[in-house]
């Protein structure tokens, strides 16, 4: 089963965890102004899946549109990658572990878990840096440690990231200030597909800012300490709405009626119908659905993965048709 159908720690407010090193390697240009020559000099080294143990190369081209896509619902690559000529993963088949090669740097090692799990996927990260530092030599400075394109990552390479759910917050009306004070404590709090992205369905991607400087274990624990004050945060606020009764409790069960039987429904729509009903399980509110059912809706109802999951590919007034027949499918299930 993929990780992103099950829960970890904290999970009525952490949604997932993310540990991710950037590394580039020696003697090569970093892929801003390498060519398509060098470029594909980087993947060489990759090829034949025997460079990670447990990983399957993956060129990015082999793959069709949808497919590039999904991956990118799913965090499994970045948005940028898609931009990339001559660029390819290494992934497995749970997609929780992943390398991207020749996205802004020419290595990202990617650990995914479900939860609040950062010492677990920063112990899976280092055990891939190993086996790749062991056959490969990366580009490092004694001054700067890694070398990375850009110059936030550069020392030990490291960007430790928890997605949150943080629909109280929001409907409480303190989530901007929340943003606000963390953004001056050098950690950075974004949207769901990182800079510059929107807050879809509640959920903020929490992150470290540097990492020169600071050794891994710091980094990850300063990012905890923020995390587990937004989770006391979200939960106080959950507090004060569930204060309200019946009327906090209707707002929900219609926005599950909503979920459940509409005959159309679009991505926008569908998110913040998620966020809700994901807040009324969490609060053991609403027991009609569980919350792996919820996960799974809020990943398959993105509209590459849906339309990966349908097998076909319809137009956007169809796929909105479908996404309402897959998630009911899903909660009668």
């Amino acid at each position: 089963m993929s990780w992103y159908f099950e829960n970890g720690p904290e999970s009525d407010v952490v949604v997932s965890t993310r540990i991710r090193f950037a590394r580039n390697l020696k003697g090569y240009k970093f892929t801003s102004v390498a060519d398509e020559t060098e470029l594909k000099r980087v993947l060489e080294n990759f090829k034949g899946n025997g460079m990670v143990s447990g990983l399957q190369y993956i060129k990015l081209d082999d793959l069709d549109e949808l497919m590039r896509m999904s991956l990118v619902e799913k965090h499994i690559i970045s948005r940028d990658m898609l931009k990339q000529k001559d660029a390819a993963v290494l992934l497995n088949t749970a997609e929780d572990v992943c390398v991207m090669l020749n996205e802004e740097d020419h290595i990202r090692i990617q650990v995914l878990k479900p939860g609040l799990e950062l010492e677990q996927a920063l112990n899976d990260a280092q055990k891939i840096d190993d086996e790749i530092d062991e056959k490969l030599e990366y580009a490092y400075s004694d001054l700067y440690g890694f070398l990375t394109t850009c110059p936030t990552n550069l020392g030990t390479g490291l960007r430790a990231s928890v997605m949150l759910h943080l629909p109280a917050l929001r409907m409480t009306g303190k989530i901007g200030k929340v943003i606000d004070v963390i953004n001056k404590v050098n950690i950075n709090v974004r949207g769901v597909y990182g800079e510059g992205t929107d807050a879809i369905g509640d959920m903020y991607q929490v992150s470290n800012k540097i990492s020169l400087g600071l050794t891994n274990l710091e980094i990850i624990n300063n990012v905890k300490s923020v995390v587990y004050k937004l989770i006391e945060q979200e939960r106080n606020a959950r507090e004060f709405l569930k204060s309200r009764g019946i009327e906090f409790e209707d707002k929900l069960y219609r926005d599950f009626g909503a979920l459940s039987c509409a005959k159309k429904l679009t991505y926008a729509e569908c998110a913040k119908l998620i966020s809700m009903v994901k807040l009324g399980v969490s609060m053991g509110i609403i027991t009609e659905i569980d919350s792996r059912k919820i996960n799974e809706i809020n990943v398959v109802s993105k509209s590459a993965t849906l339309q990966k999951c349908i097998k076909e590919t319809v137009s956007a007034k169809e796929l909105d048709i479908k996404r309402a027949e897959l998630i009911q499918k899903i909660i009668q299930r």
